[in-house]
């Protein structure tokens, strides 16, 4: 009798033990149903969106994809502008393969692409134009030649009114060994990965620019290929990582009209550094890049 009792309470101890341990995976089970599923998704011409894309998808150990052309794009920079120019007169979008991933799988979408002519990428339009994103969040990523980020973010939110398209990450192409601090800090500042980070100071009010702001701006501008205009106003700001400048710009349209833009500058803290301009916010369209 002693020997059943015990055969028996081991029986019971053991279903116990099993329905404990299936309550268990259950329960892992539903936690990880229900976590946000990221996906990064991007269009890269010549490399440089592809490398914030690689670094965002270990950051957030996200699943990725690139978009493709059916008929890639010329390597030369000019005969890409040529063919651009093209497509954008006729109201043309390009041909893109379809893609390796279902896009319902997913409940955030990073989007990336390089910015030519002021906006997204032209292999962009095509992905909104084919796919339902109504009631995604759309987080926009970009590289640039001068600037751009803002109004293809005002582009997404007209060409996607019923998704949520938060505020993205841009980066210069020439600024790329910049990204993964920068990247770090949107990610903490947004909440996509665990971090604090020290929150950065407002800019002073803007002042004329003396003999001294002029030398930074040009440091940091004289260089680029195509003229930036000149300074009229700046405002600054110390951060622990260095200076940065806030310049007001007057340029000459070729129509002859006068255009403004606000171009930031940062002079790092580190031995040696030179001022590097970060991006043009234009107030009137004057952007050709195509990168």
């Amino acid at each position: 009798m002693k020997k059943f009792l015990s055969i028996a309470s081991a029986f019971v101890a053991a279903l116990c033990l099993t329905a404990c341990g299936s309550k268990t995976q259950s329960a892992e089970t539903t936690a990880d149903s229900t976590a946000t599923k990221y996906l990064v998704l991007y269009y890269s011409q010549t490399g440089a969106t592809k490398t914030v894309a690689e670094a965002l998808q270990k950051a957030l150990d996200a699943d990725i994809a690139a978009i493709e052309l059916e008929t890639p794009y010329d390597s030369s920079y000019d005969k890409t502008i040529e063919r651009v120019r093209l497509e954008r007169a006729d109201s043309i979008t390009p041909a893109i393969k379809p893609l390796t991933v279902n896009l319902d799988d997913y409940d955030v979408i990073f989007l990336g692409y390089p910015i030519w002519f002021g906006t997204y990428a032209l292999p962009i339009a095509t992905l909104l134009k084919d796919n339902n994103l109504d009631g995604r969040t759309i987080v926009p990523f970009c590289t640039f030649g001068s600037g751009g980020q803002f109004s293809a973010l005002a582009d997404l939110k007209v060409a996607l009114p019923n998704a949520k398209i938060s505020e993205g990450y841009g980066v210069r192409n020439a600024r790329l060994s910049a990204m993964p601090k920068e990247l770090d800090r949107f990610l903490k500042e947004n909440g996509y990965v665990e971090g604090e980070v020290e929150a950065l100071p407002d800019f002073s009010s803007a002042q004329p620019v003396t003999e001294a702001d002029i030398a930074i701006f040009n440091a940091a501008c004289s260089s680029y290929r195509f003229p930036l205009g000149t300074p009229t106003t700046v405002a600054s700001r110390t951060t622990a990582d260095g200076t940065d400048y806030e310049f007001n710009v007057k340029s000459d349209m070729p129509d002859g009209e006068a255009s403004m833009s606000t171009i930031y500058v940062t002079v790092s803290n580190e031995e040696g550094a030179t001022p590097e301009f970060t991006q043009v916010v234009r107030w009137a369209p004057l952007n050709s890049d195509a990168k």
